[in-house]
């Protein structure tokens, strides 16, 4: 497993953007695929966007187009550039990361607050 860290949440009027950062310790981050996550209140937690050891990304389709996962492997860092956002989009948004091994993600960061005042 490795420890997962988000920053860069906070409040913003519709419209405006956000970027996110998930630092991640260990030396096998770039063989990780990372994924962002984000749980509304009173909602179960849903996926939003996830990237590959390969580069291979995929969406949820709520957020295609707006939003964009990248990553810096030199710096053990993915990100998700979010822009155009709507008051739907307030969360707190997790990063995670799946191992080679794994079917599953099975480390967790704690969460950053994502607000999108209308």
């Amino acid at each position: 497993q490795v420890q997962l860290v988000e920053s860069g949440g906070g409040v913003v009027q519709a419209g405006g953007s956000l970027r996110l950062s998930c630092a991640a310790s260990g030396r096998t981050f770039s063989s990780y695929t990372m994924g962002w996550f984000r749980q509304a209140p009173g909602k179960e937690r849903e996926f939003v966007a996830a990237i590959s050891w390969s580069g291979s990304i995929g969406y949820a389709d709520s957020v295609k187009g707006r939003f964009t996962i990248s990553r810096d492997n030199s710096k053990n860092t993915v990100y998700l550039q979010m822009n155009s956002l709507k008051p739907e989009d307030t969360a707190v948004y997790y990063c995670a990361a799946q191992g080679v091994k794994s079917s599953k993600y099975d480390s967790w960061g704690q969460g950053t607050q994502v607000t999108v005042s209308s």
